[in-house]
């Protein structure tokens, strides 16, 4: 108990802990590789395979995995008969979406935005220290987070549309019904 006799608020914990480890683990993996790897391999391909494989290893489980865990938001492109690319997206209903962690859900956006603002600062030190091939790896590193961003971002626009959408449509047909009843009844 607080000395002062004051209750305090409950402190809300993460609802998807593993899920929200892995969020992080694979981005802290790629970004710690990256830096670090300097100091361990004269390789620049062992430093390229390994970063790109966790870059993509951390976009898999963000598509995949904590993006539909932690926000309750999935998309996916499709190339249609058209041979054009189509953004596909789903959400959980609103209601759900609103009960979702807050915890889980802030670290979701903020290591996503964060993994890109880091990748972007290697690359401009890349490009500072004139390392093409450097820049490279962050190049790709940097396209996966962004696809991410972007995939979500638009994910997350398309779910309140589509609440909107809804809400208007049951405004709208419930003020029809209740039209309809009173001149019935007249």
């Amino acid at each position: 108990m607080d000395p002062n006799n004051q209750i305090q608020a409950p402190v809300e914990n993460y609802a998807n802990p593993r899920t929200c480890l892995f969020h992080v683990l694979f981005k802290g993996a790629a970004l710690a590789f990256y830096i670090l790897s300097a100091l361990f391999f004269n390789s620049f391909v062992i430093i390229f395979v390994v970063t790109v494989l966790l870059a993509a290893l951390d976009f898999w489980v963000v598509k995949n995995v904590s993006g539909r865990i932690l926000v309750g938001l999935r998309w996916w492109n499709e190339i249609n008969d058209l041979g054009e690319s189509v953004w596909k997206f789903e959400s959980l209903d609103q209601e759900s979406l609103a009960r979702m962690n807050k915890k889980d859900s802030w670290l979701f956006w903020w290591t996503l935005y964060l993994a890109a603002a880091a990748w972007f600062i290697l690359g401009v030190f890349s490009l500072i220290r004139f390392q093409a091939d450097y820049l490279l790896v962050v190049g790709v590193c940097l396209s996966l987070n962004v696809a991410n961003i972007i995939g979500f971002t638009k994910c997350k626009k398309d779910a309140k549309k589509q609440f909107q959408q809804f809400a208007s449509q049951t405004i709208a047909s419930r003020f029809q019904s209740t039209v309809q009843s009173a001149f019935t009844l007249v």
